[in-house]
């Protein structure tokens, strides 16, 4: 790995955390002459596309937006937030179109940094989990470390990868990532469409308060129910 591509790194990461600060997606503008893919790498390896299918390789090559979130392997008494089996620890931003790029490039389609025909022996660490999605759809991708590999998650399917010599780049990605998160939270109760799990206006930090509280529903009043009876199979009240 170069300098120059570490280098470039750490400068699409700093454009990630400042759209992380402000809780919301940016984009930068500023073209980034230190690294650009490499034409002869632009497609997914092969070995990987054929692995994951055509629509988790897709999601990911051509994703509308990726989610980062901070993960652990999950105890077995942890009741909070999981994704694809493990704990979410944190939110760790919405990746910017430089790094997604980047990290689709080096990690996906250079030859160079990932091992199809040679396992590692040891113990994949989760560290981070990027979810890539486009639609609907989405494929989740964990990076482990300090055993260096990723597996990619789609239609209950898990296929991991060999990611050795990409041992630099997912250090430089995953360090400070984890270094920015903030505490996750439902994207539900938040009314979120996309999974951000943060709170971003004062109505949805309320909602994130009274979640907090302790609840006693049975110091409230009940209200006597209206006589809301009706006859005929036309006029069942559903009470929705």
């Amino acid at each position: 790995m170069k300098t120059t591509s570490l280098a470039t790194l750490a400068f699409c990461l700093s454009l990630s955390f400042s759209a992380l600060a402000q809780q919301k997606t940016t984009t930068a503008t500023e073209a980034i002459p230190a690294w650009q893919p490499n034409p002869a790498y632009n497609t997914v390896l092969e070995g990987i596309s054929s692995a994951i299918g055509d629509s988790a390789t897709a999601n990911i090559t051509d994703a509308e937006q990726v989610f980062c979130y901070q993960i652990a392997n999950k105890p077995d008494n942890y009741t909070g937030y999981t994704l694809d089996g493990m704990a979410i620890v944190g939110f760790c931003g919405v990746i910017n179109n430089e790094l997604k790029t980047m990290v689709v490039s080096e990690m996906f389609m250079n030859p160079n940094n990932v091992l199809l025909d040679q396992t590692e022996n040891c113990v994949i660490r989760p560290k981070i989990m990027l979810r890539f999605v486009r639609g609907v759809d989405s494929t989740d991708v964990l990076f482990s470390s300090p055993c260096h590999a990723f597996a990619i998650f789609y239609g209950g399917k898990v296929t991991a990868f060999n990611a050795k010599p990409a041992a630099q780049i997912i250090d430089a990605l995953t360090e400070p990532l984890i270094k920015g998160k903030v505490d996750f939270a439902s994207p539900a109760l938040l009314n979120q469409l996309l999974p951000i799990g943060v709170a971003q206006t004062e109505e949805q930090k309320q909602l994130l308060q009274q979640k907090n509280e302790p609840v006693r529903n049975w110091l409230k009043e009940q209200q006597p129910e209206q006589n809301t009876k009706k006859s005929g199979w036309n006029n069942i009240n559903l009470k929705m």
